[in-house]
């Protein structure tokens, strides 16, 4: 599974992050930019995301969005799971939205 650290994608423009935490958690705070398909429902939503480039998959702490990334992947999908997730991401001072 490819990774990625948040500081390496907070450095990319114009790419596509996806939230796989539920809907309580991503309102609390999240990379800026990032769509939210909570895990729970991931299945039934995943063709919402475009395959024309790869995807960055972000949660709290990086085992739900490698379990996302490796769902993705065999849907034939370019998945990099964010390392360290969402704590990581605002404990290094990065953009979050509300």
């Amino acid at each position: 599974m490819k990774s990625i650290t948040t500081t390496e994608l907070a450095d990319l423009n114009g790419v596509t992050i996806i939230d796989v935490r539920e809907d309580d958690e991503f309102a609390t705070g999240h990379a800026a930019g990032a769509k939210n398909l909570p895990l729970s429902t991931f299945a039934e939503h995943f063709e919402e995301i475009s395959r024309d480039e790869p995807v960055y998959v972000i949660c709290q702490s990086g085992g739900r969005s490698a379990r996302a990334c490796d769902y993705l992947e065999g849907q034939g999908f370019d998945a990099i799971n964010v390392e360290g997730g969402t704590s990581v991401w605002i404990a290094n001072n990065l953009p979050v939205e509300r």
